[in-house]
């Protein structure tokens, strides 16, 4: 591709001589142009397309200097080459001071350099332009970057800040030329506030790059200090020589602080800032290495709330977020500053109360705590009350390093719970052997559930009048494959505990169901089947969807079933009692209480929740004659059962004298061993036919 040439010029000779000589140049020809005014010359730079200007600098409408001044201005950045007569050097001269590529002089030019000195011109011209874009790229990428860059010459003085190193140092760029870098950057120990040797010294000695120095704080022009960090890096020349540094550095400020707030969160607990398991275990492991070196001895307190999982689900996440913190505030009150408060995760907690040489000083700090938590909470319009179970552990007696004490310590609570709550426990060994137990039966359960090892035993329920069977009760056994047949109350509360409870009930429901629809296709008389039901289970979300589902798979008619739930279980929460009791008698499921009369005081709620059956607990069963006090109690429920249109069956009938006494004062039904201890599926369906 040719390069094209406008020629300015009002001389026609000059222009064909120049002409010719480009357009028949060996190397390439040139395309030229020719106008003979500046105007013109403009006119035609305007449209473009033109890659070299040759100008003579006396033109019909413009003389002298005044010529390339307005030409350089107008064609920027065509590069200029000037026409000046022999007499005028000096003119051609200033042209090219002023920012004319070259001259040539009419009459003296070589008609054979003429083409290969303007290649020259347009050759250094885009290499000059490539010079300035690619410096242009840099200024504005040093501008641009969020890290600060300044660079020195070999003898340590500034010869550049970009704009954020001017931030930072609080210097300008114009007053900071020239001065000795540990000046501009005055850079000090960010923990002694000592000067600190500035590094570009020692990498332009050593010619390799090097970071600074850890800890570094650059102190402003106006003393403000700002930690920084980054690099140095040696500038070379071509014969590899060290002419001088660049530094590249940035605010460390944002940085340190997220390390900060990361650090703090990975140890304590997002919602209630408390110090959280990796902290304590920290602090518990330089708190057991100190006492061992100097015979101190320390507590370790492990506390749950009571019921807390009531009042999340009853008032939700939020409400229960408002009392984890204000359990976590009292908490921290209630202790020293030496000592540390904290959680676990959910409704635990864990106190390290250091320097305790005596088990009474634990006692009075968890009789403290118990006061202060037994106080109402006062949250999002709610008057909460919540207690605790507290245990504890004492180093050395109850275990020499952080995962025993920890242990020990939980051991202990899970007792506080068993002896009634709102409570605390010590840790004794045979604790430690019974824990061992428990979580054995936890992990047999487990496996009890995959394997289908729980049965069903079946006790009737008798008229005492007629001394007919009127209905059966399914009560669950497990038939472990070593322990032989093991009774509900020696795995059931651990089931609770651990989870386990809701689906082993599922599956009780759904054998009793399965039994009692082959029963009645096989020809038995109706009777009404009564399972019990956990107050977890009824409280659980599915629990009557599950219901509905599993009467359907089984085809049971929910007539036939009869739900024995607790006044505890009903009590805890009496609205959405009324809406499940509701529904599942909508179903046409009957509903007995349990226990009746060890519970919560629910009189007045008796009508209310569409009760069908009362079972007297047999605590008042054991003892009952004319006069005596359970005598009295079992009269007193049998009438306000009669009165209430309910069915009522005492429970635990052992002998005949509770038959008697039963039967004389108008119990309906009774259950016990006196007429039936639970027995298997085949043999009560003998007992029924015999």
């Amino acid at each position: 591709m040719s390069n094209t040439v406008l020629i300015i010029t009002g001389g026609a000779e000059d222009a064909q001589v120049i002409g010719n000589t480009l357009e028949t140049a060996e190397d390439g020809p040139f395309a030229t142009e020719w106008v003979r005014s500046l105007s013109d010359g403009i006119t035609r730079v305007k449209q473009g397309e033109i890659d070299i200007i040759l100008v003579d600098l006396f033109l019909p409408d413009s003389q002298g200097i005044a010529t390339f001044d307005v030409l350089f201005k107008e064609a920027s950045p065509i590069p200029i080459v000037t026409l000046s007569p022999a007499e005028d050097d000096e003119l051609a001269v200033e042209a090219v001071q002023r920012g004319a590529q070259g001259f040539l002089t009419k009459g003296y030019f070589r008609t054979s350099l003429v083409p290969q000195a303007l290649r020259n011109v347009v050759h250094r011209k885009r290499v000059e332009d490539a010079l300035f874009a690619e410096r242009e790229r840099a200024r504005v990428t040093l501008e641009s970057i969020g890290d600060g860059v300044l660079s020195t010459d070999v003898a340590g003085n500034v010869t550049y800040l970009n704009k954020e190193a001017e931030r930072l140092t609080g210097w300008v760029r114009d007053d900071a030329m020239g001065r000795p870098v540990a000046e501009i950057l005055n850079l000090v120990d960010g923990t002694t506030l000592e000067p600190a040797r500035n590094p570009v010294d020692l990498v332009m000695q050593q010619g390799k790059p090097m970071g600074l120095y850890a800890n570094s704080v650059l102190v402003r022009k106006d003393g403000y200090k700002t930690p920084i960090e980054d690099s140095v890096a040696p500038i070379f020349n071509q014969r590899a020589n060290v002419i001088g540094a660049v530094v590249t550095f940035h605010d460390t400020s944002e940085m340190n602080a997220m390390v900060q707030k990361m650090a703090h969160l990975a140890q304590h607990d997002y919602l209630t800032g408390l110090p959280n398991r990796l902290l304590l275990t920290d602090r518990l492991n330089q708190a057991i290495a100190y006492a061992e070196r100097h015979g101190a001895s320390l507590a370790l307190l492990y506390l749950d709330l009571d019921n807390f999982k009531h009042i999340n689900d009853s008032l939700g996440h939020a409400t229960g977020d408002m009392l984890l913190k204000s359990v976590a505030d009292r908490l921290v009150a209630q202790v020293r500053h030496s000592d540390t408060v904290s959680r676990q995760g959910g409704d635990e907690f864990v106190i390290l109360v250091l320097e305790e040489t005596q088990a009474e000083d634990a006692m009075s700090a968890a009789e403290k705590i118990l006061r202060a938590l037994a106080q109402p909470h006062h949250l999002g319009g709610h008057e909460l009350h919540v207690t605790t179970s507290i245990g504890i552990s004492l180093y050395p007696a109850d275990g020499r390093d952080t995962d025993t004490l920890v242990k020990s310590a939980d051991i202990a609570m899970y007792h506080a719970k068993e002896k009634g709550r709102a409570t605390f426990q010590f840790f004794k060994e045979e604790m430690n052997v019974r824990a061992v137990q428990r979580q054995s039966i936890e992990a047999d359960l487990r496996l009890a559930l995959e394997r289908n090892e729980f049965v069903l035993h079946y006790q009737p329920k008798v008229n005492l009048k007629s001394r007919e069977i009127t209905g059966v009760e399914a009560l669950i056994r497990w038939r472990h494959p070593s322990k032989g047949l093991i009774l509900p109350d020696a795995f059931i509360p651990i089931a609770e505990e651990c989870g386990l409870i809701v689906p082993i009930g599922q599956s009780v429901l759904r054998q009793a169901c399965t039994q009692a629809k082959a029963w009645f296709d096989n020809g038995m008389r109706p009777l009404s089947i009564a399972v019990n039901i956990s107050a977890i289970e009824f409280r659980s979300k599915d629990f009557y969807q599950f219901l509905r589902d599993m009467l359907r798979e089984t085809g049971l008619d929910p007539a036939s079933l009869e739900l024995e739930l607790t006044e505890t279980a009903l009590m805890r929460n009496v609205e959405s009692s009324r809406k499940v009791l509701d529904a599942l008698k909508a179903e046409g499921i009957r509903i007995a209480v349990d226990d009746f009369g060890t519970g919560y005081s629910s009189l007045s709620y008796l009508s209310q929740f569409k009760i069908d059956v009362l079972k007297i607990d047999k605590s008042f069963v054991q003892d009952i004659s004319l006069g005596t006090e359970n005598g009295i109690i079992v009269n007193a429920v049998i009438g306000m059962g009669t009165s209430l249109k309910q069915r009522v069956i005492a429970e635990g009938v052992e002998t005949p004298e509770q038959f008697a006494f039963l039967s004389a004062h108008n119990c309906e039904e009774g259950q016990g061993n006196f007429f039936s201890s639970p027995v298997p599926a085949d043999e009560f369906l003998h007992l029924l036919n015999h």
